[in-house]
């Protein structure tokens, strides 16, 4: 049985929203039982008080279920809990009825009074707050509330109150129930931003992708688009030497052979251009990316003065680290330093908010989904894929993955290493070394630390959040 814990924070954001508001309604009933229910017992008789409450109690629960059901129609789920919505008019209708009767009519002094009437106010206003959520028109919900307290006062003036008892009863069900029916709509529509707002982000994460996928077709067809068109028609050049036996045949095939080579070659460099991380740029998207998704993101160091492939090795680290802590859990805070130690340089990523039991020290989840690397542009991206790019149905494969593991043959090229683990309890660790070529001085990386920092700028920080966010939240 998973822990409390574990069961919210492996909700997404929307359904935490939604979870929220619903639990909210649900204590809506327990405030109605609470403020008119239990006070009668101490204001009427015990058994016509435990009558009193009964019916309090009734009308709560017929509200929490038509909360719910309402709820579960605006979300799509269910349809419009019709029958309920009359049902619960019908029932406060007919209980406030009854209570002002009680009020003007029925045994006992003051206290009785008194305790009839705020019933009487009481099913009223939290009636109308939840029929609030299952009409249509949102217009006509002024005028539910309104007609409840012109009804309230018509009724309590019929049964015998007195003109400004019948008033103030009338104006305080039209206070209070319209200010129970704006937070029933408010919650819907804040409920349903947040959806949509997800939505948005998805969409966006999904054209971001497409993009990204255009943009490598049109590399490759500007590549090999002219090499193929020469090819084809040098072949058939050939073929219509070759049946005319005539020795150039061999010379135009000696040419497709080299314009096939220089193909292979300029594939081979866009496809090593794209996949290619600048650690620099890395760091500035991680920050982006998290900052984007809600977490306190501070960037320590800088890379310049690195090797290109030590910059590419760490770029990759930081791609995939900034992947788990979106994936693995619900981070708050994650911290990314880069710092020399003597000949070797030190990549960290700590992050809270880890699930121990959802993450192994190889990256991989327990369902055996892969962790991919996410871009600078907040693309997630594949190792191995020459088109770098994955879309959101794809990164996961069964039999287990290999996020970390792929990080450490990467690192493993410039003689690097990688540990990964939870750490401290909730805090999650990522730790890369690489040592420095002889040629590579430290103390550049020093130097420029303090003046270059990612964390530091905030234009970097600001340009470089991507127009799409992933929405698989867990570190």
């Amino acid at each position: 049985m998973r822990r409390p814990g574990l069961w919210w924070r492996g909700k997404s954001t929307p359904a935490k929203v939604e979870t929220y508001t619903r639990w909210s309604f649900h204590f809506f009933s327990v405030v109605e039982v609470t403020a008119f229910g239990l006070p009668t017992f101490g204001l009427v008789k015990a058994e016509f008080a435990v009558w009193l409450f009964l019916a309090v109690g009734g009308h709560a629960l017929l509200c929490a279920v038509t909360a719910s059901r309402a709820l579960d129609w605006t979300r799509g789920t269910r349809d419009q809990p019709v029958r309920l919505l009359v049902g619960l008019g019908v029932v406060s209708g007919l209980l406030a009825t009854a209570a002002i009767g009680i009020a003007e009519h029925g045994p006992g002094g003051e206290d009785t009074e008194r305790a009839a009437s705020s019933l009487f106010i009481g099913v009223l206003v939290f009636g109308a707050g939840t029929i609030a959520l299952g009409v249509r028109n949102r217009r006509r919900v002024p005028a539910i509330v309104f007609g409840s307290a012109v009804g309230a006062g018509v009724v309590a003036f019929s049964l015998g109150s007195a003109g400004p008892a019948s008033l103030g009863m009338a104006l305080a069900v039209l206070l209070a129930g319209g200010f129970s029916a704006f937070t029933s709509l408010f919650s819907v529509w804040l409920l349903a931003a947040v959806y949509e707002l997800d939505a948005a982000r998805e969409t966006r994460t999904r054209l971001a992708v497409a993009e990204e996928r255009l943009r490598f077709g049109r590399d490759l067809h500007d590549v090999m688009g002219r090499n193929l068109a020469v090819i084809a028609l040098k072949s058939e050049l050939a073929v219509q030497l070759a049946r005319r036996e005539r020795p150039e045949a061999v010379e135009q095939m000696i040419e497709v052979q080299r314009i096939a080579h220089e193909s292979q070659r300029e594939v081979r460099e866009v496809v090593r251009g794209y996949r290619e991380a600048d650690l620099g740029v890395e760091l500035s998207g991680a920050q982006g990316v998290l900052t984007a998704a809600g977490v306190d993101c501070t960037v320590t160091g800088s890379a310049a003065g690195l090797p290109p492939a030590v910059q590419s090795a760490l770029g990759w680290v930081v791609r995939e680290a900034t992947t788990n802590v979106l994936r693995h859990g619900d981070a708050r805070r994650c911290h990314v330093s880069l710092e020399p130690k003597g000949n070797h340089v030190v990549l960290t990523v700590e992050n809270d908010g880890v699930e121990n039991d959802g993450v192994e020290n190889d990256g991989v989840e327990n369902d055996g989904v892969e962790n991919d690397g996410v871009g600078n542009d907040g693309v997630r991206r594949v190792a191995g894929d020459p088109s770098g790019v994955s879309p959101p149905e794809r990164g996961r494969k069964p039999g287990g993955g290999t996020g970390l593991a792929g990080l450490r043959e990467r690192l493993a090229a410039v003689a690097g290493t990688l540990e990964a683990g939870p750490v401290d309890g909730d805090l999650f660790r990522v730790v890369a070394e690489v040592p420095l070529p002889p040629a590579s001085s430290s103390s550049n990386l020093l130097s420029s630390s303090s003046s270059s920092s990612p964390s530091s700028s905030p234009s970097s920080s600001s340009s470089s959040v991507p127009g799409s966010v992933s929405e698989e939240v867990t570190p």
